[in-house]
C-alpha cells in the first residue's frame, strides 16, 4: 500500500518533469514569456561551462536579466534541446533538485551573432527548484558540458 508522503513525492517528480519539459519546449520555440515562467524570479544561471571555454560573463542573476540577455543571442538561432534521464531529489514540500542528462544543437542563421555555423553540445543540467503559489519553478541552473562538436 502506497504512503501518502510517496504520492506526494511522486507528484512532485513528474510536476518538475514537466516544468523541465517546457523550459526545452519555449526555449525551442523562442516563446520568451513562456521561458521566463519556468523560472523563479530569484534565478541564478550559470553557464560559465557552457561554452569551449570558461565564461565568467555567462553567470547572471535573476530571471528577467537571464532571458533578456539570452533571447538577443538566439535571434534567427534554430535550437534543438533535449533532457534525459532525470535524476531529482524532493527535499521538502517546496524544495527539489535534480540533474539531467542533456543535448543540444544549435544552427545560427545570418547575421547570428554566434561564432560557429552549427554546434552539438552534451553535458548535464544541474538545477535547484522551489514550488510557489503557481507552481513549481527553477531556483537555479548549472550547464556543464561532456562535449561540444562545432563546425
Amino acid at each position: 500500500m502506497s504512503h501518502p508522503a510517496d504520492i506526494e513525492r511522486l507528484v512532485a517528480i513528474r510536476a518538475i518533469e514537466d516544468l523541465k519539459a517546457r523550459y526545452f519546449r519555449t526555449l525551442d520555440t523562442k516563446d520568451w514569456a513562456g521561458y521566463r515562467a519556468v523560472f523563479a524570479d530569484d534565478l541564478l544561471a550559470d553557464f560559465r561551462d557552457s561554452t569551449l571555454e570558461r565564461d565568467e560573463a555567462n553567470l547572471t542573476h535573476g530571471a528577467d536579466a537571464y532571458v533578456a540577455g539570452l533571447a538577443p543571442v538566439l535571434h534567427n538561432v534554430v535550437t534543438v534541446h533535449h533532457g534525459h534521464m532525470s535524476e531529482i531529489t524532493v527535499h521538502s514540500a517546496t524544495t527539489a533538485s535534480g540533474v539531467w542528462a542533456m543535448e543540444d544543437k544549435l544552427w545560427p542563421g545570418e547575421g547570428s551573432v554566434l561564432p560557429f555555423r552549427f554546434m552539438h553540445g552534451y553535458g548535464h543540467y544541474h538545477e535547484t527548484y522551489v514550488r510557489q503559489a503557481d507552481g513549481w519553478r527553477i531556483q537555479s541552473i548549472r550547464l556543464t558540458r561532456l562535449r561540444i562538436d562545432v563546425a
